[in-house]
């Protein structure tokens, strides 16, 4: 507004000229507010929050195994994916899938295994004798 031309604003700021005249053609519409910028929407969800909702208690509550994935006791994004495809017929990336869970608050942890009929004294016991094992190999 001080008598520049675009293409010397636009090598003093260091942005494409065409840049500049957006700017300014903006600005002239809607004055310094139209320059401050704005949240972009992004893409909208592909599931209602009822069916995030119902994923999240899905997980939560049973396992794939339960669900009708024979044999598959722990989720996975890819488990996941199909069991949204068959339920709600939307079809979701395992990328996407991870996002979904992020924004559920769910987080993957490997499963870990414990013996629980496993006898104390004999655990200790194979401890000791390990230890032994191996100091007579070094």
């Amino acid at each position: 507004m001080e008598g520049y031309t675009n293409k010397r604003i636009a090598k003093i700021v260091g942005v494409n000229e065409m840049t500049v005249g957006i700017y300014v053609n903006t600005y002239k519409k809607s004055g310094i507010e139209g320059l401050v910028p704005q949240k972009s929407p992004g893409r909208p969800r592909l599931l209602t929050d009822e069916q995030e909702q119902r994923l999240y208690e899905t997980i939560k509550e049973k396992t794939p195994n339960e669900v009708g994935f024979e044999g598959i006791m722990n989720w996975t994004a890819k488990i996941a994916c199909f069991w949204v495809l068959r339920e709600f017929k939307v079809q979701f990336s395992i990328n996407g899938m991870l996002d979904l869970f992020h924004r559920l608050n769910l987080s993957y942890t490997r499963p870990t295994y414990v013996l629980a009929k496993a006898d104390p004294k004999k655990q200790k016991q194979f401890i000791e004798d390990f230890q032994a094992l191996k100091k007579t190999t070094e």
